[in-house]
């Protein structure tokens, strides 16, 4: 059975391609989102030849944004935002930054982006400064400078205290705090096993065995019983 079909975009769909291209996509991809939109249709002589005005505008409105980008990408470089977030004394965001955040920061600023054209490499968690990539496309990317600050003044005493909790808290992979949770949890079994071992009672598996042998010994004081069925004294 085939996995793919061949269909002709009768409108652009984003990194597929424009009005007018056959594309080939995988057979799901085509009767769960294209067709049911009327993005693209079954391809033919005739339909590509009615789709060539189209499709000549549709390449003049992407040389057109190609451009933009490309005006976009320059302006970027080197752009400064600010964020105010709201964090505890060692400067420990209680909710991370997010592209939509960065993404509505440079609208302020002018720049149309879209959320997902940021590209935040890890987790946004502390106060900081960082190094946010914008692809507009796959060649064009410029880097912003983000400043996340307090929305407080901090408490400086406090600031550096814990660097362990700060360092876990950063962490942008939640399976590696699942996986500290776990053996956490086999250490303290672990221990546990152990201590109830150490505090076995004696005489109890492989503990002090005399005081088992003494209890099986005959007491030394015991007097031997008496023999029954003894010589008749003669008359």
């Amino acid at each position: 059975m085939a996995k793919s079909v061949k269909l002709l975009l009768v409108e652009n769909v984003d990194s597929l391609g424009i009005v007018g291209d056959v594309v080939n996509v995988r057979i799901g991809y085509a009767r769960n989102f294209l067709l049911p939109r009327n993005l693209a249709t079954t391809p033919s002589d005739e339909l590509v030849a009615s789709l060539a005005s189209k499709r000549a505008e549709a390449q003049k409105e992407l040389a057109q944004l190609r451009k933009n980008r490309e005006e976009t990408t320059s302006k970027l470089k080197g752009v400064e935002i600010t964020l105010v977030r709201s964090c505890n004394d060692q400067g420990i965001l209680y909710g991370a930054v997010s592209q939509q955040d960065i993404a509505a920061a440079l609208g302020t600023q002018g720049f149309v982006v879209k959320p997902r054209e940021v590209r935040i490499g890890a987790t946004i968690k502390r106060i900081d400064s960082f190094d946010v990539h914008v692809k507009l496309d796959s060649d064009l990317d410029a880097v912003v400078k983000v400043h996340v600050k307090p929305d407080r003044e901090l408490d400086q005493s406090k600031k550096d205290e814990p660097e362990v909790a700060a360092a876990e808290d950063d962490r942008s992979d939640p399976r590696d705090r699942m996986e500290e949770r776990r053996a956490a949890r086999r250490n303290a079994l672990d221990e546990a096993i152990a201590k109830a071992l150490s505090d076995k009672p004696k005489g109890f598996g492989s503990g002090d065995k005399s005081a088992a042998a003494s209890s099986d010994a005959p007491a030394a004081d015991a007097k031997p019983a008496k023999k029954s069925g003894g010589k008749k004294k003669a008359d």
